[in-house]
């Protein structure tokens, strides 16, 4: 996807046409379709970005892969994650395989949560590479 149709999609998104946002930022018709062979300024895309309230980094699609793995989880994944989170946070608050501890300080509420928290992105990551690592070609896009 070029920069135009990613500035589009954004644009649509936020309720803008590409010739609204050109007129509300001056500038001239079709300049940012032009964006497809000719790169912009950092100026520019700032300004884009700004009227949009979208980072620089969503603007050019850098934070569209980030977006696209999250996209890919369903929800039995979604279900599989939060079962096993779940089930973990249980044995790690109940003590059933000894009492949680770090650096012989017991575990106290709120490192628990930052825990629980840390675990999930483990687990999300965990899941997208396991799907990607063991889904047959003929079932990959």
């Amino acid at each position: 996807m070029g920069l135009y149709e990613q500035i589009r999609g954004i644009a649509k998104t936020k309720g803008y046409s590409i010739n609204k946002l050109e007129q509300e930022l001056g500038f001239a018709r079709s300049s940012i379709y032009k964006f497809n062979k000719n790169k912009p300024g950092i100026d520019k895309l700032q300004q884009i970005a700004d009227l949009l309230g979208v980072t620089i980094d969503e603007l050019t699609g850098s934070a569209d892969t980030i977006q696209k793995q999250e996209q890919k989880l369903n929800t039995r994944d979604e279900r599989d994650i939060k079962n096993d989170l779940d089930s973990i946070m249980k044995k790690l608050t109940s003590g059933e395989e000894g009492p949680a501890a770090y650096d012989g300080e017991p575990l106290d509420p709120e490192s628990a949560e930052l825990f629980r928290d840390e675990l999930e992105i483990a687990l999300r990551r965990l899941k997208l590479i396991n799907k990607e690592k063991y889904t047959p070609k003929k079932y990959k896009k």
